[in-house]
């Protein structure tokens, strides 16, 4: 990689909305970081190309790890609750969100739904990238707050769940 191609990066990464990327090629690692200090734990995201998997890290914090009277944080995606049991599952990344895994398949989840910690609740396509968003601990599913399909920003409102 010449420094051509990595001023064209950091160039590039100024332009965005993301905080901190942390890019892997052969004999090559390079951090981009806007942020000085962090409070919360970066969330893992994966990015690719044809040549390299990228994890994209986001400064966001875990559904089920975050309590919401101290500001203790973990590692994913928090909203804001109406009660200590009732949250939001946020979008991690910028990128399109789908409810199904293909538009012929049924949805991940249903209001209504009980789902345990690891399920998937929907994709956000990133880049091309299909990305999993999971639940973080065992909850119920009151709402899906977004359409189908529809393009979310960092931090949206993707479902509304009741922890369990």
């Amino acid at each position: 990689m010449k420094t051509a191609d990595i001023q064209q990066l950091m160039a590039s990464f100024d332009k965005t909305n993301i905080s901190y990327m942390k890019l892997k090629l052969e004999h090559v690692e390079l951090v981009f970081d806007k942020a000085s200090s962090r409070k919360v734990a970066p969330a893992p995201v994966e990015v690719a190309s044809n040549v390299l998997h990228t994890p994209i890290q986001s400064p966001t914090a875990t559904a089920c790890a975050l309590n919401t009277t101290t500001g203790a944080t973990s590692t994913h995606t928090l909203g804001n609750p109406t009660s200590a049991k009732e949250d939001y599952i946020l979008s991690p990344m910028v990128g399109t969100f789908y409810h199904r895994p293909s538009p012929s398949a049924s949805p991940y989840v249903s209001p209504g739904d009980t789902i345990k910690k690891g399920q998937v609740i929907g994709i956000v396509e990133a880049m091309k990238i299909m990305n999993e968003i999971e639940a973080e601990c065992d909850c119920k599913i009151l709402s899906i707050e977004v359409e189908d399909a529809t393009a979310v920003e960092y931090g949206t409102q993707l479902v509304k769940i009741e922890k369990l």
